[in-house]
């Protein structure tokens, strides 16, 4: 386990070293210098400090290695766009909504999409199964803008149940997290109904129940264990997607988030805000799926033997 864990690891910071380097690689190929388009605007200790910072000045090695060392520190300097305020700052600043959002959303998904699976592979009511197909269909035909209109005018304006601003309080939450929730809900659902359908045809299984264990100890200790591993494989991904943000729920709720800064950011040419967004959504892409293969790998063992 220990070599495999290391393995992972030693792959996530290259996959990281690689999405700097070819970040770096796009940044210079801009023709001439990758903020010329912005600074001629800005004072001249501020040009002279991006200059510096990114030692633009210097033989494309040494800014190659400035870069990294910028990244690795997390300094990528001001924004070019919100003069006086740091990069680091802006994102800092906008982090917790979407993070709080998107554990929110992810929590909601994972137990209701497992739920709702566990129950159309094992239960023998027609309407539950129906109703599984029902919520996976529509999850997955229905866009999260789109839903989350239509519960922002029935609760929001027509019922007044919800408020539709900010995430001041736990039911600001409601909307926007079902909203971003909707669509994994129904991969998760299908992911579980599929793999706990094929977990109980497996001999291991057929041999516990002809010992005599009751039923919810077999599904609990037997059959759930072995069906989670295509579930937190997606489970990886789905997380850093949520903690990265949602452009268009974050508008629509008007939550300040990194979600809505990225957007602005690249409409803008904010290059230094761009850089620090790209490299904070792929280290969240690589830790996340780092997480979930090391999870993966402990619920089946014969994962880390190949």
């Amino acid at each position: 386990m220990v070599k495999y864990l290391i393995k992972r690891l030693l792959l996530g910071a290259l996959t990281l070293l690689m999405l700097a380097t070819i970040l770096f690689l796009l940044m210079h190929a801009v023709p001439g210098s990758p903020f010329a388009g912005n600074t001629g605007n800005l004072p001249a200790n501020v040009r002279e400090e991006l200059v510096s910072h990114y030692a633009l000045d210097k033989p494309i090695h040494i800014q190659y290695i400035k870069f990294l060392e910028n990244t690795v520190r997390c300094d990528y300097g001001i924004s070019l766009q919100r003069r006086g305020r740091s990069v680091s700052d802006v994102i800092l600043a906008g982090f917790p909504n979407t993070a709080r959002l998107g554990i929110v959303a992810f929590c909601i998904a994972l137990f209701v999409g497992v739920l709702l699976g566990t129950a159309a592979a094992f239960s023998k009511r027609r309407w539950v199964n129906r109703a599984a197909v029902l919520i996976a269909a529509v999850g997955a035909g229905v866009p999260s803008f789109l839903l989350a209109i239509l519960m922002m005018l029935l609760f929001g304006v027509t019922l007044h149940w919800l408020p539709v601003v900010g995430l001041s309080s736990w039911k600001h939450y409601i909307m926007p997290a079902v909203s971003l929730a909707l669509a994994p809900i129904a991969m998760i659902s299908r992911l579980t109904k599929t793999s706990l359908t094929e977990v109980m045809k497996q001999d291991y299984m057929v041999l516990a129940k002809s010992k005599g264990t009751d039923r919810f100890t077999m599904i609990v200790r037997h059959a759930m264990k072995n069906a989670m591993t295509p579930v937190v494989t997606y489970a990886g991904s789905l997380l850093a997607t949520l903690l990265t943000g949602s452009f268009v729920i974050e508008t629509l709720f008007s939550v300040q988030g990194i979600g809505a800064e990225f957007v602005a950011s690249v409409i803008n040419a904010d290059y230094t805000m761009i850089i620090a967004l790209t490299v904070l959504y792929g280290a969240f892409f690589v830790i996340c799926n780092t997480l979930a293969d090391i999870i993966t790998a402990v619920l089946d063992p014969r994962i880390k033997l190949k």
